[in-house]
């Protein structure tokens, strides 16, 4: 049953933490409630989406990769996602990258590039060797990354806003759910192109990863150029289209890679 299943416990008690600390924040006008509401706010989607792939790994799949334990996961996670914002902050701020063409061109080609830190680090200590880990190490890195630049944006919209709660809910709401669709497709891709290389050449890189990465960057600059349009419709009709298209690149990876798994028969 759906109850039953971790990750939609996760989302449920996620939502409801959301809403108690945000009706606490309009009650009371507690600014002290203002990082609860940020960091749960931002985070409870982006976990839900990595326990949801880590259960299906793990359970639906009968344990295909029992040597896949859950904390490289949470270090993919939490330590991939930190290390990816600070790297991309920096890198962005040192390049003086801003909204024009180039600029956000610039800005994909950073932040993927980041984002891999930490799984490359799990790749290149070869003991998690099937793609659908690199597929998770991805998943995670990515989720964390837009769950750390969600609360970047979340603290923006209050000030800029000068306090008003309602507009850091739609930032919050609106990055909220969109976060599948980008970051952590983008990186899980790329991850699967690495993890595949290696099972089927034995090299650590080949072509196929330089494709895929420009590939990820181009779909990560469309995403960018739809976001800085002032047009809602354009930016929408943007975001669905290729946040559909990333999803399913990544569903459809995940499941070739559930395929060609030497024990997906047992």
């Amino acid at each position: 049953m759906l109850f039953k299943k971790t990750w939609f416990q996760i989302l449920i008690v996620g939502v409801l933490l959301f809403i108690g600390s945000e009706q606490a924040l309009k009650y009371t006008a507690n600014i002290h409630f203002v990082p609860t509401v940020l960091l749960v706010g931002s985070f409870a989607v982006p976990l839900t989406l990595v326990a949801y792939f880590y259960s299906g790994e793990r359970a639906l799949d009968r344990l295909i990769h029992p040597d896949t334990p859950l904390i490289p996961v949470v270090m993919c996670f939490f330590i991939g996602g930190v290390v990816s914002v600070i790297v991309a902050g920096f890198l962005e701020y040192q390049a003086y990258l801003n909204l024009s063409i180039l600029g956000l061109f610039g800005v994909g080609l950073i932040e993927e590039a980041a984002k891999m830190i930490f799984p490359l680090g799990l790749y290149l200590n070869r003991r998690y060797r099937s793609e659908m880990d690199g597929l998770l190490f991805g998943i995670a890195s990515g989720m964390a990354f837009a769950a750390l630049e969600t609360m970047g944006y979340g603290l923006v919209a209050l000030i800029d806003s000068q306090g008003k709660i309602s507009s850091l809910e739609e930032v919050l709401l609106i990055r909220g759910l969109l976060s599948p669709f980008g970051h952590s497709a983008w990186t899980a891709l790329i991850c699967a192109s690495l993890w595949r290389a290696r099972n089927i050449t034995g090299k650590t890189f080949n072509a196929g990863v330089v494709w895929t990465y420009l590939f990820v960057v181009f779909l990560h600059f469309l995403w960018n150029v739809s976001g800085s349009s002032s047009n809602p419709v354009f930016s929408f009709t943007g975001f669905f289209i290729l946040g559909a298209v990333s999803l399913w690149l990544v569903i459809a990876r995940w499941n070739e890679a559930k395929r060609s798994s030497p024990l997906s028969a047992h």
